[in-house]
């Protein structure tokens, strides 16, 4: 009798899964391992329908940025350096600084950012460079937070280029104590969920309600069964239980492994597709970062190899150049890459 009940319990399970909302958006996950010895690691995958390409980048102190959004931008000098992934380098989605803060964009189709007036007084910042505009001022999570929180400024957004489709995101972040943060905007609001305990972040819904549904799988141990599709529901549950489940170890070989092997978990096979359900989108990418040793690892679909940036490597000095290292069009690269960045002008984020 209680082996039926059991049974009963997890069909309800997974029928209640199956009822969520989908998401009508492309996919990502993003994970923070907790790890002995100030060993902290953020990983994410970018799920995207079409190719999306990408480049690193290399971004020293002293650089002169702007908003982009017309005559009200907010503008702001790079405090630190960060090598950077960006998106058809029109933005950065993914990131580290030099000080180990992390920053990454998800899709969230539910945002929803207040109205613009180009000619009134509120100051605003492109969505485009919102990674990187924490990036180059913040040190840690609490800098950050204690900084938004004054909302002084507004994020605008707009249509990716080219596209009929408007960009819908929030940002999550993490620093070298293991601390979290996750941005969104609600209703025309911000909203800010800071806590050490949010260590996984994927679309839709709403994070509070995300946090929601893993708090009703935590009743059903992980290993009888966790949900297994590729929506983003069960994407956070089976990252928020696998990225507890791993070795708790300072052994970076073994630590980076691990965080590796739920990232990947959590991604969609390459060249997966569904007409009536969009919010299955394939993995292009892969990053780790190591907020401990400072080393920055990327892996795309179309290569063989995981290759790594190693930031004690590189000169972030104010008088030193932006560089770039290509990575699509099917580059293979492995090992360390630090020192095969070219000097390049640095692109200009999407604005209005």
């Amino acid at each position: 009798m209680k082996n039926h009940i059991k049974i009963v319990t997890l069909l309800i399970s997974l029928f209640l899964a199956s009822q969520l909302p989908v998401n009508k958006a492309n996919a990502c996950t993003r994970v923070v391992y907790h790890g002995p010895n100030g060993t902290y690691i953020t990983a994410r995958s970018m799920d995207w329908k079409d190719e999306i390409p990408a480049n690193l980048w290399i971004f020293p102190r002293g650089m002169q940025r702007n908003g982009e959004v017309g005559r009200n931008s907010i503008s702001w000098t790079s405090k630190y350096g960060s090598v950077v992934a960006s998106s058809w380098d029109i933005a950065v989605s993914d990131g580290m600084n030099e000080k180990g803060l992390v920053a990454n964009l998800l899709w969230l189709v539910e945002s929803k950012y207040p109205v613009f007036d180009t000619t009134g007084n509120q100051k605003g910042l492109s969505i485009a460079a919102w990674a990187q505009y924490v990036l180059d001022n913040f040190a840690t999570v609490n800098e950050a937070v204690a900084e938004l929180e004054k909302k002084e400024f507004v994020i605008v957004s707009a249509y990716i280029p080219g596209t009929d489709k408007f960009t819908t995101l929030h940002l999550s972040i993490s620093d070298a104590t293991g601390d979290n943060a996750i941005f969104e905007y609600i209703d025309g609001k911000l909203v800010i969920h800071h806590s050490r305990a949010y260590q996984v972040m994927t679309n839709s819904p709403v994070f509070e309600k995300q946090l929601a549904i893993n708090t009703y799988w935590e009743g059903i141990p992980g290993t009888i069964m966790l949900p297994g599709t590729n929506r983003a529901a069960d994407r956070f549950v089976r990252a928020s239980y696998y990225i507890n489940a791993i070795p708790k170890t300072d052994n970076k070989r073994v630590a980076v492994a691990s965080v590796f092997s739920v990232i990947r978990n959590c991604s969609v096979p390459f060249g997966i597709t569904s007409k009536d359900e969009p919010n299955i989108s394939s993995t292009r990418w892969r990053s780790v970062s190591d907020q401990k040793n400072k080393v920055y690892y990327f892996e795309t679909v179309l290569s063989p190899n995981v290759f790594w940036v190693e930031m004690k490597d590189i000169d972030f000095g104010e008088n030193t150049s932006t560089r770039m290292l290509p990575v699509g069009n099917d580059k293979n690269y492995s090992g360390n890459v630090a020192d095969l960045f070219t000097e390049k002008e640095p692109f200009i984020f999407a604005g209005l």
